[in-house]
């Protein structure tokens, strides 16, 4: 009985040191993929992608659409056109619906009549706020002659055109189209069938040109077709990875139009130029469709359209006078081609002012893996307005606590409670402020995530609340994946709920991550969500508390053993859905699932900080998304302002990326360091650099108030908080292309320094504009592209005229340790000597504010007076809370208005109830720096007022007396 103990124990042993081996190397091998440059082969191109290969190929045959409406079976109520279309081939029929909706947006959608099962249509359930409104603005104009004709809008402006045989879809503004479906005849809708059905059983035909009609591809072609179209119809296998695809071939294919419209931007996440190359031939054109879906890549190729950790399939474009967009609701693997063309099959040269230069067109191809043809066409006119219409229906950002717009300070990792302290003391000695500190994996316990190393972080609790007190917060890294051990807590309720992902046997699916043998749940259902969002109490996160938040990494999702570094796309979800139908959601339903359980585990309830990696339509709501894992290098920074813009463009404001000067002036401002990196903590790199980074990181909490207000803006209309030089000129064309330089709301013209030594740079100014410099606040000379000077202390930053922007400039150790603090108003006038701003201040933490206890304020300086009027007439102040009686002595401490064209003899100041009551105030002119940053000069047009004993909170005015 002894022997028999001992030798199993041995046994026990032996199998134990065997695991940890095994564990002990993969970790390795991870850490070693991890720490090389990615590798291209690990990721699918569209030739090794069979659905990709067959809409391309679709694409080269076709000439004429087999897709024709049913004209019997048209109807129009209520503001929606439906019918049916025949696929002339092979007789299979489809339903399709347009609607007209409020807000010049109209929908599209088309899916198969009779399936065999359902066909996946659960996108808008995750990325719509609610069911579209449905206008009744509108007139019939022609249901006959083979076409079906509707004009819409309150003023009849923009007209929908429906063509029946091939079946194509027009929109107009004011009768030129914007928009076009099925222009070039991809439609393609591969419908579901039968394996072993005989008819079925293979792809729709294609057709061909031939003498100016479409005929049957000859039986050898056909053939030579068919075989490689259905080379992995039912089965794929890549990296030796098998795809059992039960289902067939599946995919949806459109082409969409822009005529008229030579740039296109959008469909994030790539490291690609901020205006959208081509695919399919062109200058410079990319061999490769841009791909959306969502995958862990580490330090990414650049200028490639390869899919990285987000997917946004939203595309906008401009031309002088317009702006549209489309969205294309589907969360499964999506390919887009871009193509340009110079024609004029509109007729537009004449309309659109081109002379006798033909307009350039842009055509696009969208094809998804599976699901139904579900498409938002925006029809602006304006960028503002597309960003409205867009958040209307997806919703807009949701407004951060104060803290979580500061500066963060993250590596992988900190070693301990020690190191945390020290780091912690190590901004205070140095005078360098910031909000947040961050903990990697290395803080849990053996990788599993709501739990803590307790050699390494003995008092989690306090080391929460020693920083806390100094107004500070930290951050802890959850990941989706979960170690597959009975005895950790998460893992065994998640599997006694029965809410993880199965494989197409039924079993829980497994693989590999950070913690070894790790398992998934299924944040698609609904009592994963409900489980996890409880997760997050203080009684079931141990030792967390008020002062903790939330890092949501690898969660494309990232399997270090599985397909591509993600999850196999038969894997089963909620209601028998599988992963391929749902994959570019997955982080976006866990990352909503995470804000949630910060949300509930405060009463009041408390706004969540919640970062992201992969990002969908949608995931505005639920919190911030950085790039992704670049590389310290100056080629991955000076692609972060185009990634970065067109990230904000596709209605996901709260972005940033890795850096100081340039971060800085960007959404989310994060340094991070890999673990096999050197410290990189600001003092750490010696003077004059510490310096530097200090001064960078000062400046944005100087401009803390105008961030805010930003933001504030994002979360009720929609604007992106960084924006494209086309957004703020749009009919300026040499800004249509521009990535290397951007504005921070409407104020600030930032240039990011992106190349090693460089010290000046070539700005463009627009002509029509009076710019100065931010720092000395000298004007900007000529106009167009101009030199600038910008040695190493300083990114290139300049005020636009016509700009007021709040500041306070006392250095604090955080944002919170600044709420009390006075605002000094920077005014910059523009060629009328005329300039307006805001300031939105609310708690910065609660939900209060959606009671109105907020202060938003609206400065406009005109006829040499300065107004502050309340932002909303007739805001409640209610008795109980209410942030105005309870912040009524926050006052303005300073003003300087800049490019004042002559110095006033005196300065008058009253609050707008009080007129009698004027004081004359104190104010100097010209020659003295009150930025926070050690500048000598300054320029001598600026008028500074000093202490004019005004609250923010209240209507006043000043007047300069000639």
């Amino acid at each position: 009985m002894s022997t028999h103990t001992g030798r199993k124990n041995s046994n026990n042993a032996f199998i134990r040191f065997t695991k940890h081996f095994f564990l002990l190397a993969f970790v390795i091998l991870v850490f070693i993929i991890m720490i090389a440059a990615v590798k291209r082969q690990d990721f699918r191109t569209c030739a090794q992608t069979s659905f990709c290969r067959r809409n391309r190929a679709y694409a080269d045959k076709a000439a004429s659409s087999p897709y024709n409406v049913i004209e019997d079976t048209i109807k129009i109520e209520d503001g929606v056109i439906s019918g049916e279309l025949i696929n002339s081939k092979n007789k299979i029929y489809f339903i399709f619906e347009i609607h007209l909706l409020i807000n010049n947006v109209v929908r599209i959608r088309v899916n198969e009549k009779s399936p065999l099962k359902p066909r996946y249509d659960r996108v808008k359930d995750w990325s719509l706020i609610q069911e579209p409104i449905i206008t009744l603005e509108y007139t019939e104009n022609t249901v006959k002659d083979g076409f079906t004709s509707i004009s819409f809008g309150i003023d009849r402006n923009h007209k929908v055109i429906i063509h029946h045989a091939p079946f194509r879809v027009e929109l107009l503004d004011n009768d030129l189209p914007v928009i076009t479906f099925n222009d070039r005849g991809f439609f393609n809708i591969e419908h579901l069938r039968k394996k072993d059905d005989p008819v079925n059983s293979q792809p729709d035909k294609l057709v061909i040109q031939s003498d100016d009609s479409a005929d049957l591809i000859s039986e050898e072609i056909q053939e030579n077709i068919k075989e490689k179209q259905e080379d992995g119809s039912w089965e794929e296998t890549f990296n030796g990875k098998k795809d059992s695809k039960p289902n067939g071939p599946e995919s949806i294919g459109l082409d969409i139009s822009f005529p008229g419209f030579g740039h296109v931007y959008g469909i994030p996440e790539h490291a690609t130029s901020f205006s959208l190359k081509e695919t399919r031939g062109g200058q410079g054109a990319y061999d490769e469709p841009y791909r959306l879906y969502n995958l862990d890549v580490f330090e990414y190729e650049l200028d490639n359209p390869m899919a990285l950790y987000g997917s946004i399939p939203f595309m906008m474009a401009h031309r002088k006078g317009a702006s549209v967009a489309v969205l294309w609701l589907n969360s499964a693997e999506t390919w887009i081609d871009v193509v340009k063309s110079k024609e004029d099959k509109h007729g537009l040269s004449s309309f659109l002012n081109f002379g006798k230069t033909t307009p350039i067109s842009t055509h696009t191809h969208w094809f998804s893996e599976s699901g139904i043809i579900d498409v938002f066409a925006f029809l602006g006119p304006t960028t503002s307005d597309i960003f409205k219409q867009y958040g209307s229906l997806t919703g807009f950002t949701a407004l951060p606590q104060s803290f979580a717009i500061g500066y963060h300070q993250c590596r992988w990792n900190y070693l301990n409670q020690l190191d945390v302290a020290e780091v912690d003391a190590g901004f205070d000695k140095h005078d360098i402020p910031y909000d947040v500190i961050w903990l990697d994996i290395e803080h849990t316990d053996n990788k599993k995530y709501l739990t803590w190393d307790k050699t390494k972080f003995t008092d989690p609790e306090k080391m929460q609340r020693d920083i806390g007190r100094k107004g500070r917060k930290m951050v802890t890294i959850v990941d989706p994946h979960f170690k597959k051990d009975d005895n950790y807590y998460v893992y065994k309720e998640a599997k006694d709920l029965d809410i993880l992902t199965k494989d197409n046997n039924d079993q829980v699916y497994d693989g590999w991550c950070w913690p070894g043998n790790s398992v998934w749940t299924d944040w698609t259902n609904p009592k994963a969500q409900d489980w996890w969002a409880k997760k997050f109490a203080f009684d079931q996160y141990k030792e967390s508390t008020e002062f903790l938040f939330i890092w949501n990494d690898m969660n494309e999702p990232s399997v270090f053993t599985g397909p591509e570094i993600t999850m196999h796309k038969d894997v089963i979800h909620y209601e028998g859905w599988e992963h391929r139908n749902i994959h570019n959601l997955f982080g976006m339903a866990y990352h909503a699932a995470t804000a949630q359980g910060l949300i509930n585990r405060t009463i009041p309830h408390r706004r969540p900080f919640v970062l992201s990696r992969a990002f969908f339509v949608g995931s505005q709501r639920f919190g911030a998304i950085w790039t992704g894992d670049n590389s310290v290098s100056w080629d991955h920074l000076a692609i972060s302002s185009p990634m970065l813009l067109t990230i904000g463009i596709s209605g996901l404001p709260f972005s940033g990326v890795r850096w100081y000067q340039t971060g800085a002036f960007q959404p989310f401002f994060r340094a991070h360091a890999h673990i096999d990196t050197k410290r990189r903590e600001p003092w750490l790199f010696g003077e004059p650099h510490t310096s530097y980074i200090r001064d960078a990181i000062r400046q944005r909490y100087i401009l803390l108030p105008f961030w805010y207000t930003l933001f504030q803006e994002a979360s009720t209309d929609g604007m992106p908080i960084i924006r494209p030089m086309f957004v703020i000129f749009p009919n300026e064309e040499e800004t249509f292309s521009m990535e290397d330089q951007y504005f921070v709301g409407n104020s600030l013209l930032v240039k990011p320094i992106t190349s090693q030594g460089q010290t000046s740079t070539e700005i463009y100014f627009s002509r029509n504009e009076v710019f100065y410099d931010y720092y000395t606040f000298k004007k900007v000379k000529g106009s167009g592209k101009v030199k600038v000077i910008a040695p190493i202390n300083k990114i290139p930053v300049f005020l636009r005229g016509g700009s007021i922007i709040p500041r306070r400039q006392r250095f604090r150790r955080s944002s919170l340790s600044m709420r009390s603090d006075p605002f000094t108003l920077l005014v910059a006038l523009d060629k009328k000597g005329e300039a307006t701003g805001s300031l939105y201040l609310d708690d910065g933490e609660t939900y209060e504010y959606q009671k109105g206890h907020f202060i938003h304020r609206k400065f406009n300086f005109t006829s040499r007076k300065l107004l502050s009027t309340s932002f909303i007439d007739g805001q409640i102040i209610d008795k109980e809370n209410n942030y105005i009686k309870s912040n009524q002595d926050l006052r303005v401490e300073r003003i300087i208005i800049v490019g004042i064209d002559r110095a006033p003899k005196k300065i008058i100041g009253y609050y707008n109830d009080l007129t009698d009551d004027k004081k004359e105030l104190e104010f100097s002119s010209g020659g003295t720096n009150y930025i926070g940053i050690n500048i000598e000069e300054i320029s001598k047009d600026v008028v500074i007022i000093r202490d004019p004993k005004l609250f923010i909170s209240k209507d006043w005015t000043i007047e300069f007396v000639n």
